[in-house]
């Protein structure tokens, strides 16, 4: 039955269209009453809601008498309560959770080295595909096939890689050692004409100001100038060559004296 409200609102409907037929009475004025009873039932639909007239604990607000449902994204939200499957530990909508537990039990199984969910018909694939134990060509060491692609990229140590300084390729094992002897080679910065290091060279790039320094031809024009200086001291002097020029003759003559001296003594004591 209908409300005290609803009955008076019909009967001013059934007015308004007697109304109008009468009024408009061979030029549909029948129709016209009807699109202006519509008219009328849509602005009281729409019509604000006293405060009095809404109903949280249901979720719905009343209309001059009509009950409409609040469906808000937050009602339906609640609506949508999630457990936790016992079989593979994910949050399911409460009201799937019974059939997600069934299908979940009966088609997948959970892998006992990653914890991964995969299908039952599928288990032993992925196991052989993922876990199983392989040697690496390289080094021989075992590792998980799922992991050996990236342990021959990064963590192998016979993997070939490049030095930073020369680009020579060469395992990685050697690499430290091989940098530590090559990152000390020196040259020159086409800048300023300083030797630098190869491992400090980029450090003094971003430093370098470009402007040429004198460095190192005032140190090597200072070597050249002592080598200019000592060189007297290396080499002996003219009167040095002479000194030693008469040494060598005064020897070869008290040795040719000595000799003749003792040939002339082992004669006389012959005849004697």
């Amino acid at each position: 039955m209908l409300d005290g409200g609803c009955e008076t609102l019909v009967s001013r409907l059934g007015v308004i269209r007697l109304v109008m037929a009468v009024m408009f009475r061979g030029y549909g004025g029948e129709l016209l009453g009807l699109v202006l009873i519509g008219v009328l039932v849509m602005a009281a639909l729409f019509e604000k809601v006293p405060h009095g007239s809404v109903t949280s604990p249901v979720n719905s607000v009343t209309v001059r008498g009509l009950q409409i449902l609040n469906l808000s994204p937050m009602a339906i939200a609640s609506d949508d309560a999630t457990r936790i499957c016992n079989h593979c530990d994910r949050a399911i909508p409460s009201s799937n959770i019974d059939l997600h537990s069934a299908h979940c039990s009966r088609n997948l199984e959970k892998c006992k080295v990653c914890g991964d969910m995969v299908p039952i018909k599928h288990a032993e694939e992925h196991f052989l595909n993922t876990h199983a134990p392989v040697a690496c060509s390289l080094c021989s060491e075992t590792i998980e096939r799922g992991n050996l692609d990236i342990h021959k990229g990064e963590n192998c140590p016979q993997r070939i890689v490049t030095c930073e300084f020369c680009e020579f390729p060469l395992p990685a094992i050697d690499l430290p050692e091989h940098q530590e002897v090559c990152g000390n080679r020196t040259e020159m910065c086409p800048l300023c004409n300083r030797y630098i290091r190869l491992r400090e060279r980029y450090n003094h790039e971003t430093r370098c100001t470009g402007i040429a320094e004198n460095n190192l031809e005032s140190s090597r024009d200072v070597r050249a100038a002592e080598r200019e200086q000592g060189a007297p001291r290396g080499q002996p002097p003219e009167y040095s060559r002479r000194r030693l020029l008469f040494t060598i003759a005064i020897t070869g003559i008290a040795v040719l004296f000595g000799s003749l001296f003792f040939e002339k003594k082992a004669e006389t004591a012959e005849v004697h």
